[in-house]
């Protein structure tokens, strides 16, 4: 999962692009960069490291030009070296930098296309490289000195023929404008925005999240549909096409769970009512379920639970409140690489509120259990705490599948519902007790048939039914050797030999 970003502007966009990255930053805090275009002059700069950490004045200084894009990088594929850090650049045709967020299913094939067909050399392990180069090769093979949009838009629909999976990208074209486009399937989330400047010109915004737009004053005009492309040119002349089919939509679950803001909206559907949402309905399922328990407290595991957890105790008539501090100097614990960096990343993000523990019969409430390393250390400070019984909620149903468009969930074994039932993960974690939001109630909490047309999503991660229609044992198998935390971390010490971008 990434954070990506585009801006055709009038002044100067290295601020506003700096400015949207940061309220990205959540969707991947590995790397981050940005390339801007000046007087048809390409200025870059990228490397490890959070958006503030990457970015200094004398950085900022040099990122000139009224057309840019950004990055904010969460590995999924490919290691987590700085060759790897977002915009690629390739020079042939006209030059063209592109910022991806999402997972192609089917790169292995492409690799072999791109090098034997394409005539082209991939330098790095990352999908978003061969995308790339799949993009620049129907450009290149359109012939056009000049392209106009309806040139572009040809080009991208013969690369929608070759990629697979979910994706959204930005690309700039160097002297020519930014192009956007979507996966057929409108799995991860592409919005786009105006402005209008004071001196009466219009500006645009396109990026993973409204957020992004809202805080920098532009005007939300709508999603970018399934399978939609835009062209916005140097003279702020916006183009559209649909280059596939037109399908239903149906954006990734967890989107909604995890991952965007609260105050993002996707696809006409706000998250925080949707997280509100969720907490009614696994409330009912507590009062159901758990009729007999006596629960004193109801306790969120920040952040991202906390508008759930709330929505809880309000329904069952219990207290909520804040018994974990949470150390923000910490990034997400979910999108760290490795797992021994997660546990003992917990602890120090969170520490507990003795008060709200001590002798009392606590429920946390979380987003979801992915792994169960957060869950069990958690587990584990409430009882150092004091607390007499802990029992767990979560907002979400068992994670039991692989997830193969751009969330790092590749590996089952890594999964602690996969093959197992509630009460064999509640014994692993060492909670009292454990209680799981039902699929169904999940998805009626998410549809909004007020304000959107969304009715289905991409349940992948808790059903095992890819959307795709492309996904088979053999490939998951590849998949969870090739990126499972293991070998993450010997492919990544391999790749400190690369050629460090420029």
């Amino acid at each position: 999962m990434c954070g990506i970003v585009g801006i055709v502007g009038t002044s100067l966009v290295n601020q506003a692009i700096y400015d949207a990255l940061t309220l990205l930053q959540h969707r991947g805090q590995d790397a981050a960069g940005m390339v801007t275009s000046h007087n048809g002059k390409l200025c870059l700069r990228k490397d490890n490291g959070s958006v503030s950490e990457v970015f200094r004045t004398r950085h900022m200084n040099k990122l000139l030009g009224n057309i840019g894009i950004g990055h904010a990088r969460y590995p999924t594929a490919g290691t987590s070296s700085s060759a790897e850090a977002q915009p690629f650049y390739v020079n042939s045709p006209y030059g063209i930098s592109i910022a991806h967020n999402g997972n192609l299913t089917n790169t292995k094939q492409l690799c072999q296309e791109v090098f034997e067909s394409d005539l082209r050399h991939i330098n790095t392990t990352s999908d978003s490289e061969v995308l790339l180069n799949v993009l620049a090769h129907e450009l290149h093979q359109q012939g056009k000195l000049i392209p106009k949009s309806d040139d572009i838009f040809d080009a991208v629909e013969r690369v929608y023929q070759r990629i697979e999976g979910g994706y959204a990208v930005v690309a700039l074209i160097t002297g020519y404008g930014i192009l956007a486009f979507r996966d057929p399937d409108g799995i991860r989330p592409l919005i786009y925005g105006s402005r209008v400047t004071e001196a009466g010109d219009t500006e645009y915004m396109i990026a993973s999240e409204s957020v992004a737009l809202d805080a920098a004053g532009f005007k939300i005009e709508r999603d970018v549909k399934p399978g939609e492309a835009i062209f916005i040119d140097l003279k702020q002349q916006v183009s559209f096409r649909q280059c596939t089919p037109e399908k239903v939509s149906r954006p990734c679950l967890f989107e909604y769970v995890y991952f965007a803001r609260p105050d993002t909206v996707i696809d006409n559907i706000s998250v925080y009512k949707a997280r509100i949402n969720m907490g009614e309905k696994l409330a009912k399922k507590i009062a159901v379920e758990w009729a007999d328990l006596e629960i004193d407290v109801v306790i969120p595991i920040p952040d991202t639970s906390r508008t759930a957890a709330l929505q809880i105790a309000q329904e069952i008539g219990v207290p909520f409140r804040e018994g974990l501090v949470k150390n923000r100097y910490i990034g997400r614990t979910f999108i760290m690489p490795g797992q021994e960096v997660r546990r003992k990343s917990v602890r120090q993000k969170l520490n507990p509120v003795p008060f709200e523990f001590k002798d009392k019969a606590v429920l946390l409430v979380d987003d979801s259990i992915v792994r169960g390393t957060t869950s069990k250390e958690i587990i584990e400070m409430a009882r150092d705490a004091g607390a007499k019984k802990v029992y767990i909620a979560s907002a979400a149903p068992e994670v039991r599948y692989p997830n193969v468009y751009g969330i790092d969930m590749p590996a089952a074994e890594e999964l602690i519902a996969h093959n197992r039932n509630v009460s064999e993960i509640c014994e692993l974690i060492g909670a009292d007790g454990l209680i799981f939001q039902d699929l169904s109630d999940l998805i009626d909490a998410c549809i909004d048939e007020k304000h959107s047309d969304v009715r289905e999503f991409d349940t992948s991660v808790f059903d095992g039914k890819y959307i795709t229609g492309n996904i088979d044992a053999a490939y998951l198998n590849r998949l969870e050797a090739s990126r499972k935390d293991t070998e993450k971390q010997d492919s990544e010490s391999q790749s400190n030999d690369m050629m460090r971008p420029f």
